[in-house]
């Protein structure tokens, strides 16, 4: 039986390399929207968070993601990964 491969991503505020479902995708779609990728495969460039609320906290004060993604991130966004993360 073949081994499936197990993606992994860097999460941008620890620099941990974990499994893509242990992350949350922030997207900036083509569209210059915002939106929280549940799926992993929305259109348009993504940031993955850890699943942690320290760590949510800590990429809103560091504004790391208004950086990546080159646009600024509403509270919302982070108000609704917090609540994924729960």
């Amino acid at each position: 039986m073949k081994v499936k491969k197990i993606p992994m991503r860097t999460c941008v505020v620890t620099k941990e390399k974990l499994e893509k479902r242990e992350l949350l995708r922030i997207v900036r779609t083509p569209n210059k929207e915002i939106i929280i990728d549940l799926t992993g495969k929305a259109n348009g460039r993504g940031a993955y968070l850890k699943k942690d609320k320290e760590v949510i906290n800590k990429a809103k004060k560091s504004k790391i993601i208004d950086r990546i993604l080159e646009i600024e991130i509403p509270d919302e966004i982070y108000e609704e990964a917090l609540k994924v993360c729960e």
